[in-house]
């Protein structure tokens, strides 16, 4: 086909009016023609005659000229330019409109594995955190874990021993030998999930080769953690386009770190909680127009001495299973909740302990926390009882006074069983000789003092009989230490676990589990007092048993908020 004739014109220089006439030229006939010829498939245009061809190559030579021209007409189809003036009044091929430049386009899939690449993280693990949780490393989701060569010689020198530290070690070192066994190249990482873990999609790396020290010379290496900043340098160095983070629960080595430029979190995957003022309390104030809004078609019975409510009303979906609701504006209203059926309670009115004719082993409530306290204790229906409080709440009182009651006066349990953890607050005492019970006898002061105090209450006893019932408690109580719980089962006992603050879930759970048939347990704790080293408020077992017992129905949970001690002990607590 022979190329169009030169313009007569620049193609800038064609107005509007020469276009529309040059438009004019085009015969309808032969463009309809044309058109159609192009929509019909099995049509070819070798069925246009010669003849047709050549005038219709005739008379649409002048119109077509324009297209011929310059690269200022092909530079407006370019991608990112804006045409100019001039280029807008281009001529457009016949048929055609003149269409603004478009912008590219994004690809719909642009490699979706680089993608992942860039956002996936690389923590390198420090000793700490897997002697303190031994799954951690499981639990870092879709990002990468690497573990430096002294990671490894460090839990190889604390796997020793029967202590909880040494269990979590020995635990790590039997799910990295069961990793590295289930990939033969260790070089290209291994599948987290390759053990069933379905959670960890990230990849386990291990320091297989040296990696150069760029540490600065006033950090000696001979210091395993330097070792680990070391390393956590050298990925950083080698892996720019990766985020490389350390996850230690040292906080003077995250310290360092940052103060290296290098990124450094806590280990935060244990903890139940972020804020310890989310915790769960029990207690639930109700508004003052309670029975406004759930008085209308409310019922209500007598059961055991107790009176039963079924309402429903907007503040029911916020109530948990067995929490005290209370109202004390106008007639007090005291209860617990014992059913829960979308927007219908059933709600339970509460015996009063602040009464004496309800004195438990003599001794009455103080507060209303209290009086919800001593109905859970007394509650045989309720197996496990959790008490959060602050020192002089009367935790511990109570706890004595309801499992003496039920021991020696209801005969619901056999014996109270004592425990708590021996964590001192200074220096240890070194070992103790004698019994199991002798040993424990210096953890368990706060027993002596409050059988000392409900010894008390009977003043007509006397000397003689205060003695007598003294040695009758004591043959009712056991004091046993949490190493040698592992395998026992109490049977329609009253355990009491005190200072369960300082106990890791892992240990709570032990605990708990060791109930048999007929058996209560009762926790005790202050979240603000924690000597456990590396347990926070967040991981505390007591936090972790308050939060997983929320809503069942055979447990309770108090948070115990004025101190009955003294005015002293209460004024310390609040300014100090």
């Amino acid at each position: 086909m022979p190329l169009p004739k030169a313009p007569t014109k620049p193609a800038t220089l064609i107005h509007l009016d020469e276009r529309l006439e040059a438009k004019k030229l085009t015969p309808p006939v032969q463009e309809k023609k044309g058109k159609t010829a192009a929509k019909t498939g099995g049509q070819t245009a070798a069925l246009v005659s010669p003849k047709l061809q050549e005038k219709t190559r005739a008379t649409t030579a002048q119109p077509l000229a324009p297209i011929a021209a310059p690269a200022a007409s092909r530079s407006s189809n370019v991608p990112g330019t804006t045409p100019s003036a001039a280029n807008a009044n281009l001529i457009p091929p016949q048929g055609q409109t003149l269409n603004p430049p478009k912008t590219p386009k994004t690809p719909k899939n642009p490699q979706p594995q680089k993608a992942v690449d860039t956002i996936r993280k690389l923590f390198v693990l420090d000793t700490n955190v897997l002697m303190h949780d031994p799954s951690s490393l499981f639990r870092f989701e879709e990002h990468d874990v690497f573990i430096p060569m002294t990671t490894l010689e460090e839990l190889d020198g604390h796997k020793k021993g029967m202590s909880e530290v040494a269990r979590n070690a020995r635990q790590a070192s039997r799910s990295l030998d069961s990793l590295v066994a289930s990939e033969p190249d260790i070089d290209a990482g291994i599948a987290l999930n390759a053990l069933g873990n379905k959670d960890a999609l990230g990849r386990l790396y291990l320091q297989t080769h040296v990696l150069a020290n760029t540490l600065p010379t006033t950090l000696p290496l001979g210091k395993g953690d330097n070792q680990i900043l070391s390393v956590v340098r050298a990925l950083q160095e080698d892996k720019p386009q990766r985020p490389v983070v350390l996850v230690s629960k040292d906080i003077n080595m995250r310290i360092k770190a940052r103060a290296l430029g290098l990124a450094a979190e806590d280990y935060f995957n244990d903890q139940v909680l972020e804020d310890s003022d989310l915790l769960y309390t029990g207690i639930l104030s109700l508004p003052e127009n309670f029975w406004d809004k759930h008085g209308k078609g409310m019922e209500s019975w007598q059961q055991g001495g107790y009176t039963y409510y079924r309402l429903t009303g907007p503040q029911v979906p916020s109530m948990v299973l067995n929490q005290f609701i209370y109202l004390e504006t106008g007639t007090p209203f005291y209860a617990q909740v014992k059913e829960l059926n979308g927007k219908t309670a059933v709600l339970k009115t509460l015996r009063d302990y602040t009464h004496h004719k309800n004195a438990v082993w003599g001794l009455t409530a103080r507060n209303r926390e209290q009086n919800f306290a001593l109905n859970m204790l007394m509650d045989p229906d309720c197996d496990f009882v959790s008490m959060l409080g602050q020192a002089g709440t009367g935790k511990t009182l109570m706890a004595l006074a309801a499992g003496l009651a039920q021991i020696m006066e209801s005969k619901a349990y056999s014996e109270i069983i004592m425990t708590r953890v021996t964590v001192p607050v200074g220096e240890d005492i070194g070992f103790l000789p004698g019994t199991e019970e002798e040993k424990m006898a210096p953890w368990m002061g706060a027993l002596e003092d409050n059988l000392e105090i409900l010894n008390k209450t009977d003043a007509s006893a006397g000397e003689w009989g205060r003695a007598a019932t003294t040695d009758l408690i004591k043959a009712k109580i056991r004091i046993k230490s949490l190493n040698f719980m592992r395998g026992r089962t109490f049977v329609n006992k009253f355990l009491i676990i005190d200072e369960a603050q300082n106990l890791t879930p892992k240990q709570m759970k032990t605990l708990i589990t060791r109930a048999g048939p007929g058996t209560k347990v009762v926790c005790l704790g202050n979240i603000a007092q924690i000597d456990t080293p590396y347990l926070t408020e967040g991981s505390s077992g007591l936090t972790y048993v308050v939060d997983r017992f929320k809503g069942w129905d055979h447990s309770g949970h108090v948070t115990l908020q004025r101190g009955e001690r003294s005015r002293l002990a209460d004024f310390a607590a609040e300014i100090l």
